[in-house]
């Protein structure tokens, strides 16, 4: 009865049965590799060196949706800087210290009418008042290098009890196209190089303080949605395993149950006592016949 297996309708359900197992066990482990990628809502690339800086047009275009993973990509932008229009943008050092991010419009582009926000630098919050005292941004056409970022969100940095004139709550285009006049990036630039450089301070000011972004971390961030899917399909697997099982082993039950242990119908007592119990029978009857004549001939 194993032959039975190895039939054509049997063997279509070996490999459907394979094939099954395997797609579940291969999206079980895409499932898997995805739980352990960082999420898609944080820059998770390294931080670029300058030298690899391209130009912001190939990389980005006004008005464009920026992913979170365009970011930390060293750019070159090239352009006049509105320095009337500053805004402070409040931001925690590295050290956790609170302050702002000078934020300045870059405008690009020969219709002057389309910029992106550069951060400049930090500042501590107690040098908020003597913001007019930085250094001014140079006049005329830079070329700047620096890093892209994606729009801060609410949760990033500190949340300022209210936003004073000057200020902003972040750094982010759909706030700054409320306090500048043009057609915005969706990201900006954290300044790192910059020809020419800025204007001489006034000594009396706090001082700007360049800070590159940080390297996002390495440790794996378990998404444990995801992970949760990657055990549901192998459950998936496991019962594929166990209906194709079941399946074969009630076939073998049935041929076992379906076969003929005597090799017969009858036996071959029945076929010979049916044969003698005629002989007997018409034997018997033969001699009582015969007796009957033999009497009345007599008589």
């Amino acid at each position: 009865m194993r032959s039975d297996l190895v039939k054509p309708r049997w063997l279509g359900i070996h490999l459907l049965a394979l094939l099954a197992s395997a797609v579940c066990l291969v999206m079980g482990y895409w499932q898997f590799d995805r739980a352990q990628e960082p999420s898609r809502e944080v820059v998770s690339s390294p931080v670029e060196q300058l030298a690899k800086a391209r130009p912001l047009g190939e990389v980005l275009q006004p008005g464009a949706y920026m992913p979170e993973d365009e970011g930390n990509q060293a750019v070159a932008a090239t352009g006049v800087y509105d320095a009337g229009r500053q805004r402070l943008a409040p931001a925690l050092s590295p050290e956790g210290e609170k302050g702002y991010y000078v934020v300045v419009p870059l405008v690009t582009g020969e219709d002057k009418n389309t910029a992106i926000a550069v951060s400049r630098g930090w500042i501590p919050q107690s040098a908020a008042d003597s913001v007019d005292r930085l250094a001014e941004p140079p006049e005329g056409e830079v070329r700047l290098t620096g890093w892209l970022q994606p729009p801060d969100k609410a949760e990033d940095g500190y949340i300022p009890i209210d936003t004073p004139e000057g200020h902003v709550a972040r750094i982010a285009p759909s706030l700054l196209v409320n306090e500048w006049p043009y057609r915005l990036y969706e990201g900006y630039i954290v300044r790192g190089e910059q020809r020419p450089q800025d204007q001489a301070a006034d000594g009396s000011g706090a001082s700007l303080r360049e800070i590159p972004p940080p390297e996002p971390p390495r440790r794996t961030v378990w998404d444990w949605r995801n992970a949760g899917y990657a055990a549901q399909w192998v459950v998936f697997a496991a019962a594929v395993v166990v209906f194709w099982v079941s399946l074969v082993r009630r076939e073998l039950r049935e041929g076992a149950g379906g076969a003929d242990p005597a090799g017969g119908g009858g036996g071959p007592d029945g076929g010979d006592e049916s044969g003698s119990g005629g002989a007997s029978s018409g034997g018997w009857g033969g001699s009582d016949t015969a007796g009957q004549v033999s009497v009345a001939r007599t008589s």
